[in-house]
């Protein structure tokens, strides 16, 4: 199947930003809703990608070789064994700033307002609060952020910040 240099760039961004959620997709193809993602996903990239058991869409193998871009993760851990912590990750630059002042694994979490505090103080950059809500929730998703449930979901690392390379996703 050929695809054309948008089916190109958006299969690409799947590899990137995988696991990645509809609402991550819209976000980056500035699309009206999830439904227009899965649409455009079923329609035009349906051989390139699946969804895992926590419905989360990921770019096959095929894919990956497709586009010749680097997964959003590189997975085996730092230590290489395999405990689902990735070794490296590839995220768009407000959520390489979030990993970097989000607390550590042995700190007290903070809220996504404490996060984006610590962003203003840091970067001195004023995200939109539901901007750092979705770059935490994405690095949930790739295992190196956990949430801790307290009055409202707070955050921190799941891992040292040197167990994880972080690279910027251009």
């Amino acid at each position: 199947m050929s695809l054309t240099d948008e089916e190109r760039d958006r299969l690409a961004d799947v590899v990137r930003l995988q696991p990645t959620k509809n609402a991550e997709l819209q976000s980056a193809w500035e699309l009206d809703s999830g439904s227009e993602v899965h649409g455009y996903l079923e329609s035009h990239l349906k051989e390139y990608y699946f969804r895992d058991d926590n419905s989360l869409i990921r770019a096959t193998e095929e894919a990956a070789d497709l586009v010749d871009v680097e997964p959003g993760i590189e997975a085996g851990g730092a230590d290489g064994n395999g405990d689902g912590i990735p070794s490296v990750i590839r995220v768009p630059e407000l959520q390489a700033r979030v990993f970097a002042v989000v607390p550590g694994p042995d700190e007290r979490s903070e809220s996504v307002v404490s996060v984006l505090n610590g962003l203003r103080s840091e970067f001195d950059v004023d995200p939109d609060v539901d901007d750092v809500r979705a770059a935490l929730q994405s690095l949930r998703r790739k295992n190196v952020v956990d949430v801790v449930y307290r009055t409202v979901p707070t955050f921190r690392r799941a891992v040292e910040r040197d167990a994880v390379d972080v690279e910027i996703a251009e």
